[in-house]
């Protein structure tokens, strides 16, 4: 079966500014799930200017209590890897992430654009679709789905107002024209 969350965001920055912002964006105090991002490699094309990053995020499981009767749900923090290709020269980040943990059972990934917009080449915006698919789990694969589902379309939210947040701090009031 499986779920699939879409997120369309424009924010009223520019891009350079944008994408300064989300490298930075955790761990946050807004978002105590994440515990930690690192960055693993990061490589530029000499050819493309491309700026290529591979980081590597722990978040803290939060799977119901109930449902980490499951023995493979009861770990103590999940794992994702992030690709990113960035081009300042074209004004676009094309990001891939997925989870590391329960990769046997589930399959999450997200792909998410920020590019500038068409709107206003002094704002930028964001898509994303998230799907996560869950399977070996019995009765629980549609109970767990629905439960990432809501837990995923939440993450996208928050991190909308966590980047808003950030971005008025370090850049001030938007680029309202």
């Amino acid at each position: 079966m499986g779920v699939t969350v879409d997120v369309h965001q424009v924010f009223q920055y520019p891009f350079e500014q944008v994408v300064a912002c989300f490298l930075r964006k955790y761990p946050n105090p807004m978002d105590k799930n994440v515990i930690s991002v690192k960055t693993v490699e990061e490589k530029t094309d000499q050819s493309t200017g491309v700026i290529y990053r591979k980081r590597i995020a722990i978040c803290q499981n939060v799977v119901p209590e109930i449902l980490r009767k499951v023995s493979i749900l009861k770990v103590p923090d999940i794992r994702l890897e992030e690709e990113s290709w960035l081009s300042l020269q074209e004004r676009n980040m094309a990001i891939q992430s997925h989870c590391l943990t329960w990769i046997q059972y589930a399959s999450m990934k997200e792909e998410s654009v920020f590019r500038e917009s068409v709107e206003n080449p002094n704002w930028t915006e964001f898509i994303q679709r998230g799907r996560i698919s869950i399977t070996g789990a019995g009765f629980l694969n549609c109970i767990l789905e629905t439960f990432a589902s809501a837990f995923l379309r939440q993450g996208a939210q928050k991190g909308i107002r966590i980047m808003e947040m950030l971005l008025k701090e370090q850049c001030g009031a938007p680029l309202v024209e």
